[in-house]
């Protein structure tokens, strides 16, 4: 499993796959024996949050720290935590932040203590998603999430699918649009991750803890 470093904060837009990403990963480092704790600050998705796997989370001893907002009609992002404590007491963070500017303002709270700890902000793209279908359209989104949030960006992560319509092959050809995408940002592409049953050469096999919304 690529190091992604100790503090990790994915974005991406809606439907990208960020948030199953955030917790495979979450559940991953935990089973290498990490002390784990995944922060829930998705202001965008009222639909799929972190804070949903409680359970799951606790059966691998991950700590959840989720806002006050979770799961309510709420929008205002309070977490109401000293986050520079958080991140010294545990090996790792996952941050799963919403997938625009207005969903990055919850990280841009925090944005001086995440720099000063050396955050990495990971870039999910999903080529098969609407508003990011080609680089231009990936690259002007992360501007303005890095400008709100003021964390730059450190790598793309490919999460192209189509649900549960995907093959391998849907996966494979998307490439070298992440490849654009990286450019376009002035980024590199740190990895593809593709549903472990699909046996996709050099991904990163992750497990479907959410279907698409337009699967429900």
């Amino acid at each position: 499993m690529t190091d992604l470093g100790r503090i990790i904060a994915v974005t991406g837009h809606y439907g990208s796959g960020k948030t199953n990403l955030a917790v495979n990963l979450a559940v991953d480092y935990a089973k290498a024996g990490d002390r784990v704790c995944i922060i829930d600050l998705d202001i965008v998705n009222p639909y799929f949050r972190t804070a949903d796997f409680t359970e799951l989370f606790m059966q691998h001893g991950i700590k959840l720290i989720a806002p006050q907002f979770a799961n309510t009609n709420l929008d205002i992002p309070s977490l109401g935590i000293d986050m520079a404590a958080v991140i010294s007491s545990s090996d790792r963070v996952i941050i799963d932040v919403g997938g625009d500017d207005s969903g990055a303002i919850a990280l841009g709270q925090y944005s001086s203590v995440l720099n000063n700890f050396g955050c990495a902000l990971y870039y999910v793209v999903n080529r098969y998603r609407y508003l990011t279908r080609t680089p231009g359209e990936a690259a002007e989104l992360l501007r303005d999430i890095e400008q709100v949030s003021r964390i730059k960006a450190k790598g793309i992560i490919n999460c192209s699918n189509l649900g549960s319509e995907t093959t391998a092959v849907d996966v494979t050809v998307t490439a070298d649009y992440a490849v654009q995408c990286g450019n376009a940002a002035g980024i590199p592409v740190v990895m593809t991750a593709a549903e472990r049953s699909l046996d996709v050469e050099g991904a990163y096999p992750v497990d479907i803890y959410i279907r698409p919304f337009w699967e429900e």
